[in-house]
């Protein structure tokens, strides 16, 4: 999900998950603060959680599991948490596929692919929403863009690939210094080895991204398929027909967009500019 104007789903079993940690963290003695460096996250992080407000990632419940000597109840109760507040319901079933994906391909000119975005622009964005959240709300969703980033990481087999316009890099969302930091943030997952960045130059006389932006997927079984954004919800198309016209227009965008060794070359001078 590029952008964010779906509402977060409230959810039980990330609120009855939030509770044992609370439980096992009062038995053992602890506040948030110290249990914090025992699980490697903030207070503030540990607060969300134990709240029902922030998916907790494997790492987390394991950590929690040994600090907090929870005889395999966190990681049982860790196994059945199933939705996960600040994704729009309509984005949640691409989301799970994500998570399972071979390759993602992303090609965005509205703003900065959500895999990508610094915490600041993130923000920016969500606050920037018509008609305007919460302020939990927008704390929901910026909390879960980032744990989704996680994926970059943890999935080193898994092939990323983005095509961004070079107009999102010089628009100034959330002001200066979040420019600053996002163009930052892009130029450091650009180093991961499974992480492609292309940037589509302002200067392109033919573009067949025309039609707006668009992200592919290919699932453990190789089958290809199409998901596509609007204001109010997505599309997700499994039809080879449908599917192959992304493909094909895909392809030729990665042949018009800046190579990136180029996009790492004119990020760092956008960089240097500021």
């Amino acid at each position: 999900m590029a952008g964010g104007s779906g509402e977060p789903e409230s959810s039980d079993s990330l609120k009855g998950f939030g509770a044992l940690v609370k439980l096992f963290r009062t038995r053992k003695g602890l506040t948030q603060e110290q249990l914090a460096p025992l699980v490697g996250y903030s207070p503030q992080a540990v607060a969300s959680i134990e709240q029902g407000r922030r998916f907790p990632q494997r790492d987390f419940i394991a950590a929690a599991e040994e600090a907090l000597e929870a005889t395999g109840v966190l990681a049982e109760a860790g196994k059945h948490l199933s939705r996960q507040p600040g994704l729009a319901q309509w984005f949640r079933h691409w989301a799970g596929l994500e998570e399972r994906a071979l390759n993602l391909w992303v090609y965005e000119c509205r703003v900065v692919p959500g895999l990508l975005q610094s915490e600041g622009y993130a923000r920016a964005v969500f606050e920037s929403n018509v008609p305007p959240l919460s302020d939990d709300d927008i704390e929901s969703q910026v909390t879960t863009r980032l744990d989704r980033q996680g994926l970059l990481k943890n999935r080193p087999n898994t092939g990323y690939s983005f095509i961004v316009e070079e107009s999102l890099f010089h628009r100034r969302t959330g002001g200066a210094e979040v420019r600053r930091e996002q163009i930052d943030y892009v130029l450091v997952r650009m180093e991961l080895r499974n992480v492609e960045v292309q940037v589509m130059p302002l200067q392109q006389e033919y573009h067949a991204g025309t039609s707006g932006p668009m992200q592919l997927l290919e699932t453990q079984d190789n089958q290809w398929l199409s998901y596509v954004e609007g204001q109010r919800g997505g599309q997700l198309s499994s039809d080879p027909k449908e599917v192959g016209v992304m493909l094909q227009r895909y392809a030729k965008m990665r042949s018009q967009a800046l190579t990136p060794k180029e996009s790492t070359s004119l990020l760092k001078r956008l960089r240097g500019e500021l």
